[in-house]
């Protein structure tokens, strides 16, 4: 009989035990150049302006994979909450856009942009993952992205009321804002959920590769934009 890595109230999420085995990965991506200077405010525009088209064209292919969570579905309770997480990202992804005209990237631009080599590695590295692997694996994959940015914004979040006028504040403001931590949070919950009865040690030692691997091309993916000419 295969032993399973058991839950208890004492033990963290299994989010909480990806990030910790990523280790200083994980800081590398939550802490950023490019995450610190977007606190500050001292984030050049056009880094910010870059990302923001990139980070546009990474949503549409993480609406993909958030569809092939649904198709990839057993039953309608799974179905439901990657359909909720879908409706999320689709949401995010419109309001992305008016962010970016606030900010003088045009729809068009937004469009007519190709995606950069960081972007095209973290998404098809995603998308991949999804096609190759089951719920649990896709999930894992996406989880830097989906609870880091919360993390990311809750940290940012007191630089809002140091600096009334802030630069950032709109992009600080809804990765920090209840809907989105709620919607976090629900990621954090699928995670044990998909997980339960499943972790056996070898399949936690294989999600902590996927959730590594995930987290250091979302580094990569800040870095493209800090260094643009």
């Amino acid at each position: 009989m295969t032993n399973t890595l058991q839950d208890t109230a004492e033990q963290p999420s299994l989010f909480e035990r990806l990030r910790a085995a990523a280790g200083t990965d994980w800081a590398d991506y939550t802490e950023h150049d490019f995450v610190t200077k977007l606190g500050d405010g001292s984030l050049p525009l056009p880094a910010f302006q870059d990302y923001l088209v990139q980070d546009y064209l990474f949503l549409l292919q993480f609406a993909r994979a958030n569809a092939l969570a649904v198709y990839k579905s057993r039953g309608l309770a799974d179905m439901q909450r990657a359909s909720d997480a879908l409706g999320t990202t689709l949401h995010e992804t419109r309001l992305h856009i008016g962010m970016a005209e606030r900010w003088g990237v045009s729809p068009a631009e937004l469009e007519q942009t190709e995606e950069k080599q960081a972007t095209v590695a973290y998404t098809r590295y995603v998308l991949d993952t999804a096609m190759t692997g089951d719920l649990l694996d896709l999930h894992t994959a996406l989880a830097p992205c989906t609870i880091g940015y919360a993390e990311i914004g809750s940290a940012l979040a007191p630089a809002l009321a140091q600096e009334p006028e802030h630069p950032y504040r709109e992009w600080i403001a809804a990765y920090a804002g209840d809907e989105y931590q709620t919607a976090a949070a629900a990621s954090v919950a699928s995670l044990d959920a998909h997980a339960e009865g499943l972790l056996t040690q070898r399949r936690l030692d294989a999600l902590i590769e996927i959730f590594r691997t995930a987290t250091t091309l979302e580094t990569a993916f800040w870095q493209q934009s800090l260094e643009i000419r």
